[in-house]
């Protein structure tokens, strides 16, 4: 183990200790059916990063949702748009086991994260997130391991909170990145047909230094 990886290895278990909490806490919610009952001044922590070491685009959303959160999953929803897209670009279709979906997506130079590693919120929508509550993902360390070209925020909010939280911490060579505010792949997002998002997200991927291997 490197000097680096050690010095990191205690972050990454509380990470996964707090997403392993988190999502033991949504299932046990799920199974007794209490998940609409969450109130305000619960604080839901997200997921560490999905990377492999060629990464070159960063797709940044909010904070996984009350059914990623149950399921331990990026993306759980089933009517999230999001592995319906990756699934018609790199091969990641949601009838793939998980496992799989992610496997692709690394084998794409494709990495999967969140602006929010934890904050206060009621319910799954980004409009409750709690603004003062919000702690941030070490994003600029991520960028300093990475040599990531492009940035894609998961819809508005998501290049939000990048833009307060996360940019003003971004060294010289990180502020070289391309950053682009894609359609969100959210349910709630129901104004753009799903034909309209695909095209936009293919295009980003494409044509701003993210271009895929096309591995499948």
């Amino acid at each position: 183990m490197s000097e680096r990886d050690a010095q990191c290895q205690p972050e990454r278990d509380a990470q996964c200790l707090s997403s392993r909490c988190a999502q033991a806490f949504f299932v046990r919610r799920a199974r007794t059916g209490r998940l609409g009952a969450l109130v305000g001044d619960m604080r839901a922590s997200g997921f560490a990063a999905i990377a492999g070491p060629n990464a070159r685009v960063l797709i940044l959303g909010t904070l996984p949702g009350m059914a990623s959160l149950a399921a331990g999953q990026y993306y759980a929803h089933p009517r999230n748009a999001f592995w319906g897209i990756m699934g018609a670009l790199v091969g990641a279709a949601p009838t793939l086991p998980y496992a799989d979906r992610v496997r692709r997506l690394v084998a794409n130079r494709i990495a999967l994260w969140d602006v929010c590693a934890s904050a206060y919120r009621s319910g799954s929508l980004d409009a409750a997130i709690r603004s003062e509550s919000v702690r941030p993902n070490d994003i600029a360390r991520f960028l300093r391991h990475h040599r990531v070209r492009l940035i894609c925020f998961n819809g508005t909010n998501a290049a939000r909170m990048f833009r307060r939280l996360v940019a003003p911490s971004l060294g010289p060579s990180s502020r070289s990145v391309n950053l682009l505010t894609m359609p969100s792949t959210s349910p709630a997002y129901a104004g753009m047909p799903f034909t309209e998002k695909l095209g936009a997200w293919r295009g980003a991927l494409a044509e701003r230094g993210g271009e895929t291997t096309g591995k499948r």
